[in-house]
């Protein structure tokens, strides 16, 4: 997921993007954007969305299953809105009913990680893994108002995170405290623009980018119109 956050602070804007997008890793060829995690650490991620998006990418945080799980529960878990109930098919097989959930570590990550519940896999995921993280800017905006407390929050999973070189536990603090004046409600999370699915030569399936759209984003982005952009498009 590609995170803008403008330099107001207001709001952030999450852009998911679908880990079998079939595209043009740097040195690669053509691949699932996922594989470039896989040949090539989270740098030729960094090249392969920016060269997709045509942006520059910042910082980039990683964090592992229990690092998540950590982190859910150091912050007193977290309320979700689930509007397709289901039951996670892996782990501990936890149910989601309709409504309000409170979610510990383990049932955040099944929530987040669940696909095969859904008739549309993928894309019913990342909208899951967006309402998770806008459910925690709520408990970042209304129940963490110290740098002390979220870098306390953070320490606490720094042994399960991943960050780019300059972007040290500490940064990662400051901008999760900066993030504290976010308005949730007014935040933005779309899934970047596909054509649907398909085949790839060598057999895979995959999901085929609609270039049309992701240029729209990248102009988006390039310009400073994402407001526009997601006002347009009704997210």
């Amino acid at each position: 997921m590609l995170i803008h956050v403008p330099a107001d602070r207001q709001k952030i804007y999450g852009i998911s993007i679908l880990r079998d997008n079939w595209v043009h890793i740097p040195g690669y060829g053509a691949s699932k954007i996922n594989a470039s995690l896989e040949v090539g650490g989270t740098p030729l991620v960094v090249r392969t969305v920016e060269s997709l998006l045509g942006t520059h990418i910042d910082h980039t945080v990683m964090l592992d299953f229990n690092g998540f799980k950590t982190l859910t529960d150091g912050l007193g878990g977290i309320d979700v809105n689930v509007t397709f109930p289901f039951t996670a098919s892996f782990e501990t097989h936890h149910v989601f009913p309709a409504g309000v959930n409170h979610l510990d570590g383990q049932a955040a990550l099944e929530f987040v990680r669940e696909r095969y519940s859904f008739v549309d896999g993928d894309y019913q995921r990342v909208r899951n893994q967006q309402t998770f993280l806008r459910a925690l800017l709520v408990k970042l905006s209304g129940g963490v108002q110290t740098p002390a407390g979220v870098l306390g929050l953070v320490n606490f999973a720094v042994n399960d995170l991943t960050v780019d070189q300059g972007f040290d536990p500490a940064s990662v603090a400051i901008l999760a405290y900066g993030l504290r004046t976010v308005d949730p409600g007014a935040s933005v999370f779309f899934t970047l623009p596909t054509a649907g699915t398909g085949t790839s030569p060598d057999g895979q399936s995959i999901v085929l980018p609609d270039y049309a759209g992701i240029a729209e984003v990248a102009a988006a982005l390039r310009d400073g119109t994402l407001p526009e952009y997601a006002v347009a498009h009704g997210y």
